[in-house]
This record gives structure tokens, C-alpha cells and sequence, in this order.
């Protein structure tokens, strides 16, 4: 289905969160950090950047149970640009907490970040209203997204489904006065995610000029209290009320004895499918305002997925469901134009009907190499790489692999990492680098933590712990490290520096690569 393209070609990039960028406010932003960080790409020969999902987190700040699946996370817009607006004061920025620089301390953060914001926005609005009235028209999804998140405050917090029947079932006239009463609130998250859009498109515009392209994340499925679910209720799996009657998750699998019980709605496809998957492509095309290509995370789901009735504790009592198949994708290519710049998070309980979608759909898969040396015959170990794929050490649900190593890696999986690389795995996270960066995929992705050297203290996320992950941030040296020249050299070694390499030809073509 899809063709040769530049974002396959052979190339190497890094994995790091924005939120885990250095940054003057307790998390990382898209100030002048980002910008280096982008230089720091660029300078040791990595043409990509992937970034987890970037919509604006609720409780349990995970970026992948976000309050739309279309909005950006307003805790990213930097403090100091808006500050070069002159909407900020040096007098405000000299007010800033004391916060911790090698985690995000969320609670903090966003009270001091939300208030900034909304001074920013008192200051602009007589100047930028306009403008900003403007750059809402161009995106169609921004109206529910802020009558969403203004009603979410002004109801203490609560879920969409435990508001007043009028405003859960979204009765027009309740809309309507809503819209009235809360109007300052409705500009205030406007600007923010305006300011969002805005910064990220800049740096964005700085990575490109630079070789460097940004990978997004997608997840299949979307929070349930969300604006998304909220405007569309139609397309979910509800009962009358609004609540799910079954929700998503994983059987039990490699994370977990249990499985893992996400929670999220789940599609009603026949609904979805009688609109050629109208919303589906809206939220990819707004995905790629913002990213040059996109992980679809959890691609299983569309050929089957896991169903958990509601009120399950665990996802065990679960059953496989038909998803949608190739008909969503030849729907979302004709909506696109043509376009799929998408890559197939494909891990996890692969059956063959699944590596048939992905193949039909000629989307490039993940090998983990973490889960490759258990047997000389797994598929993870690069010499079964084919060119139509990516491959990483780690993702940011693994531990960093030198705390893979020191904590899960069994003694048979040591010996085979030593004799498949031909030496003894002293460093562990640079001999899987270097095996990465000489696999025939064409694309090869490590987390910044492994190029860092770093342990298990530096994990991004733990599956199925619902507290302590996504506030991992780089150490302050990490610009300086000597894992950079390292990492740049072992990209020359593998010829995924830019000025090495060209586009993967089409699929089924008979051209070898570079």
C-alpha cells in the first residue's frame, strides 16, 4: 500500500520526551533547551527525534491517558518565549519555585506553570485576540476541547460522565449557557493551546532545516475522560449514561502476570467505518501538524483487541475481538491523500493475522532488542531484521538496558548477547547500540538513557504502576557527555548518517538499500 518515502529511509534518531528536556520550571519545555537539544541531534548525526504522545495529561500525568487526543499539553509552552512576547515580566520569571531539576514534581509544576499562563494571557488578549481568533478557526476540534476542560474545572474535577445529565449529555441549551458563563475560562485555554501549537511548530520548523525529523506517538485508544469521548459518544462502546461496558487492556504478556487493564473505551467500528473514519483521520491529520511520521502504538489492535467486560480488577477475564482490518487503513490513505507515514507498534501477543495486516499495509514494525536473546532463532536479533522496519534497544517501557541487564537479564540472555556480538557485553547499552546501528532496518532508535548509560533509576514508565513514572529528566551534563561522539560514530559505522543514505525503495521493490 505505501511507497518509498525520505522518513524511511536509513537513519538513526533518539527517544526523549520533551516533558524530560532541562528547562527552568520543573519539566521540560519548548524554550531555548528544546532548541539545543535539536542541535545536539543534528551535531552527532541523528535525523530523528521520537517523542511520546503530546497532549495535555490529566491524573497519573501519563502522556498516553491524555484530556483529547488532538490538543497539545499547555505545561510544554515555555515561560520564556512568552516572556520574549512581552506577555511575562523578568519581575514574573524571578518569581519562579524552587523545583527539582531531575524529575518533574507535576503538582507544582502545574500550579505554577497555569498561573503564569493565565498572566500571560491577561496581558495578550488585547493585543493577540485577534490572531488567536484566527488560528482557532483553522482547527475544528479546539471548541469541545476547551468547553471540555473549562467544565472539567468548574466541576471540581470530575469526570465528564458524573457532571449534570444536561452538560454529560450535552443538551444545547446547557452548552450554550456554559459558553456564556464560562467565556474567560474558554480564552484563557484557547491562548494556551494556540502558544503550544505555536512554539512546537517553530521548533519543529528548526529541527527540519536541521535533517532532523520528529516521530509522534498515537495510541489506539483514547481516555475515557476525555473531550474526545465527551463530543463522541457514538463512536464508543457506552451504555445510556455514558459508561463503557467494556474496556481495553492486554492479556497477561511479558509486564504482566495479570495483564493490563487500561481502561479506555472501547470503538464501536460499524459507527466509526459509516464515515470512512472520519474522526480517526482528523486526529492523524492533526497529528502530523505537529510530527513528520507517527508510531501507531498498540497496531495489534486493529486486526484484534483485547476486551475486558467493565468492572474487571484485572485483565485476565478478557477476550480477543475483531478490529477494524485493512479497510481502516485503505480509508485513513484516501482521507490523507495518499499519505501513511505511520510506523506499527507491533509487540506484544503478534498472531499471523496481524503480521498479515502490517504487511498488507506495507508499514514498517519495532524490534525490541531486549527481547531478542533468549534463542538464536528470535526475530529480534538483527540478522532477521528486514529493511521495513525500526529497531530499538529499549522503549520507554523497558527499564534503560543497563538496568535490564544488572535486573532482568537472565544469565543464558547474557552469554547470547557476548557470543552473538562477539565479545564480552562490558557495556551492555552500547553493545545492543552498536548492534542496532548495523541491523539492515532502515531505522534504528535508542532512549536517550541508554546512550547516557544510565540504570534503572532513569526508567521512564513501568507498566501497571499507577504512581512514580513519566517524570524522569536528563541530567544536567547530559549536552556534554561522551556518549554523544560515541553515538555519532557508531552512526557513521552503520550508514545512517544523512549524508550516508537515501530513501528505502517501495515495497516489493527488487533495489537493495543502502
Amino acid at each position: 500500500m505505501t511507497d518509498a518515502r525520505p522518513e524511511f529511509r536509513r537513519r538513526a534518531g533518539v527517544l526523549l520526551h520533551p516533558t524530560s528536556l532541562p528547562g527552568p520550571d520543573g519539566i521540560g519545555d519548548l524554550g531555548a533547551e528544546a532548541y539545543r537539544w535539536i542541535d545536539w541531534l543534528a551535531e552527532h548525526a541523528q535525523s530523528l527525534w521520537q517523542v511520546l504522545p503530546l497532549g495535555p495529561t490529566s491524573f497519573g500525568d501519563s502522556p498516553y491517558q491524555t484530556l483529547s487526543a488532538f490538543a497539545g499539553n499547555p505545561l510544554l509552552v515555555s515561560l520564556d518565549r512568552l516572556a520574549q512576547r512581552g506577555w511575562l515580566t523578568p519581575a514574573d520569571l524571578a518569581a519562579r519555585p524552587a523545583l527539582p531539576v531531575d524529575r518533574v514534581d507535576y503538582g507544582p509544576v502545574i500550579t505554577w506553570k497555569t498561573t503564569m499562563l493565565d498572566l500571560a494571557w491577561q496581558r495578550a488578549r488585547a493585543s493577540a485576540a485577534a490572531e488567536l481568533e484566527a488560528w482557532g478557526r483553522r482547527h475544528a476540534w479546539l471548541e469541545d476541547f476547551v468547553l471540555f476542560w473549562a467544565l472539567k474545572e468548574d466541576q471540581g474535577g470530575r469526570p465528564w460522565v458524573a457532571w449534570p445529565a444536561e452538560l454529560r449529555d450535552r443538551e444545547p441549551a446547557a452548552l450554550a449557557a456554559a459558553r456564556t458563563r464560562l467565556a474567560p475560562r474558554l480564552e484563557a485555554h484557547r491562548f494556551r493551546q494556540w502558544q503550544f501549537f505555536t512554539q512546537w511548530q517553530e521548533l519543529k520548523l528548526y529541527a527540519q532545516a536541521r535533517d532532523v525529523a520528529v516521530m509522534g506517538d498515537l495510541p489506539i485508544f483514547v481516555a475515557y475522560d476525555s473531550a474526545d469521548v465527551w463530543a463522541n459518544r457514538s463512536l464508543f462502546r457506552l451504555d445510556a449514561e455514558g459508561r463503557p461496558t467494556h474496556v481495553a487492556g492486554v492479556p497477561p504478556d511479558y509486564f504482566s502476570d495479570t495483564g493490563q487493564l487500561w481502561g479506555n473505551p472501547l470503538y464501536d467500528w460499524t459507527r466509526s467505518a459509516a464515515d470512512g473514519h472520519a474522526w480517526w483521520a482528523a486526529r492523524v491529520r492533526t497529528a502530523l501538524e505537529l510530527c513528520d511520521l507517527l508510531r501507531i502504538d498498540h497496531f495489534r489492535g486493529f486486526e484484534a483487541y483485547w476486551e475486558v467486560p467493565a468492572g474487571e480488577t484485572t485483565a485476565v477475564n478478557g477476550a480477543w475481538r475483531p478490529g477494524p482490518g485493512a479497510a481502516f487503513f485503505t480509508a485513513l490513505q484516501a482521507s490523507l491523500g495518499g499519505r501513511l507515514p505511520l510506523v506499527a507498534e507491533d509487540l506484544g501477543v503478534i498472531t499471523p493475522g496481524v503480521e498479515a495486516l502490517r504487511e498488507g499495509t506495507g508499514l514498517p514494525g519495532m524490534k525490541v532488542l531486549q527481547f531478542a536473546f533468549d534463542d538464536p532463532c528470535n526475530a529480534f536479533l538483527p540478522h532477521r531484521h528486514q529493511a521495513n522496519c525500526v529497531v530499538y534497544t529499549g522503549t520507554h517501557d523497558n527499564d534503560p538496558t543497563r538496568g535490564w541487564w544488572e535486573h532482568r537479564a537472565t544469565d543464558g540472555e547474557k552469554r547470547l548477547v557476548a557470543e552473538y556480538a562477539g565479545a564480552p557485553a562490558d557495556e551492555p547499552h552500547w553493545t545492543l547500540i552498536r548492534l542496532g546501528m548495523l541491523s539492515p532496518a532502515h531505522t534504528f532508535i535508542a532512549p536517550l538513557q541508554d546512550v547516557l548509560g544510565l540504570g534503572r533509576e532513569a526508567r521512564m514508565n513501568l507498566p501497571g504502576e499507577g504512581a512514580g513514572n513519566w517524570n524522569w529528566r536528563m541530567p544536567a551534563d547530559a549536552f556534554t557527555h561522551p556518549g554523544g561522539p560515541r553515538l555519532a560514530r557508531l552512526t557513521w559505522l552503520g550508514a545512517r548518517r544523512p549524508d550516508q543514505t537515501r530513501p528505502t525503495p517501495p515495497v516489493g521493490s527488487t533495489e537493495r538499500t543502502a
